[in-house]
């Protein structure tokens, strides 16, 4: 009887995990399509990726709040203090708001599945400014891994038919935004010995990401907006799936592992490259995009593999328009 309920509920745990799995990648893939749908089509016609950005990380402010302060059913952990707020949260909340504006502006300009190959070259960027700070060590092995990478985005970039350098331009930004809150991340937690689990990190981030938003959002799309006629229910709805994928990042979290993520993100790429040819007629892939595309995960897998299997406390997927088989943090 006892092995029974043994079994029973290890296979309980290993339904939950696979579930949990399954909720995030559909999520993360979701909101990425969401958001894509949001900025570009002609139902919706909301241009303004500063002011979808801005409407996130407000969204995820107010619901944290609630859901830690006024409800309670969420616990923020105690230990910060105004100077780790403004040498460590602030600069990283900044870096985190610029990724997300930037990611989410290049969907205007470049297809989902392009911005998807492109965000591959994350990990190149993670090391190569980890190097320069030295959380990260050069060896011919991470050359080699990064050369790859470098090598697959190239082909891939090669093989797009209609490629806006602008879009490219947008997405880079991303990418080394996101690089740095990463790189700043971890010299929080590795010299700072702060370690914050995924609730945490949204609660003392978002207001912050917030802040960091509006003050362009004022200069750049305040009055383009204000003659616009929004969608709330849509806008709610988006707003609403971004914190449920945040959710079930912190849900994946606690029943696996920060490997587990890495490969889960790279499942999601998968996903997202192949269905976005089917949702938007924009999406044109090519055997070399595709060819090239599949050297750089390969090259993305290798590192994963390579990192170090820990650092669960701070690891938090997002479906930032950076985030690419790799450990980040936030919402969008």
């Amino acid at each position: 009887m006892a092995d029974r309920n043994r079994i029973r509920g290890f296979l309980r745990d290993e339904y939950v995990t696979y579930a949990s799995i399954v909720l995030y990648i559909t999520l993360s893939s979701g909101q990425i399509f969401f958001n894509k749908w949001v900025l570009s089509s002609k139902e919706i016609n909301f241009p303004y990726p500063l002011g979808l950005t801005l409407l996130h990380m407000s969204f995820s402010s107010v619901l944290c709040f609630l859901l830690t302060k006024v409800f309670k059913v969420m616990k923020v952990e105690e230990g910060m203090t105004l100077e780790i707020y403004v040498t460590s949260v602030i600069p990283i909340g900044a870096m985190f708001a610029m990724t997300l504006w930037l990611g989410n502006t290049a969907y205007l300009y470049i297809t989902v599945a392009f911005s998807q190959m492109l965000k591959a070259i994350m990990p190149v960027a993670v090391f190569i400014l980890g190097v320069s700070v030295g959380l990260e060590i050069m060896s011919c092995k991470m050359l080699l891994i990064m050369s790859v990478i470098s090598l697959g985005v190239l082909i891939a970039s090669y093989g797009e038919l209609n490629i806006n350098w602008i879009g490219v331009v947008y997405q880079m930004g991303g990418i080394v935004s996101e690089a740095l809150r990463l790189i700043l991340m971890e010299i929080f937690v590795k010299r700072k010995g702060i370690k914050l689990n995924p609730v945490s990190l949204m609660y003392y981030m978002s207001p912050c990401s917030a802040i960091c938003l509006f003050i362009p959002w004022i200069f750049l799309e305040k009055s383009k907006m204000e003659t616009w006629n929004f969608h709330v229910l849509v806008l709610s709805l988006n707003s609403l799936c971004t914190f449920a994928l945040n959710l079930s990042i912190f849900l994946v979290i606690s029943q696996t592992s920060a490997l587990t993520i890495r490969i889960a993100g790279v499942i999601k790429d998968w996903i997202v490259v192949l269905v976005s040819a089917l949702l938007f007629a924009e999406t044109k892939l090519t055997i070399i995009n595709l060819f090239g595309y599949a050297i750089a995960i390969a090259g993305v897998a290798a590192y994963n593999n390579h990192k170090p299997k820990n650092g669960e406390c701070i690891t938090l997927v997002s479906q930032s328009p950076t985030n690419s088989g790799k450990e980040s943090g936030g919402a969008l």
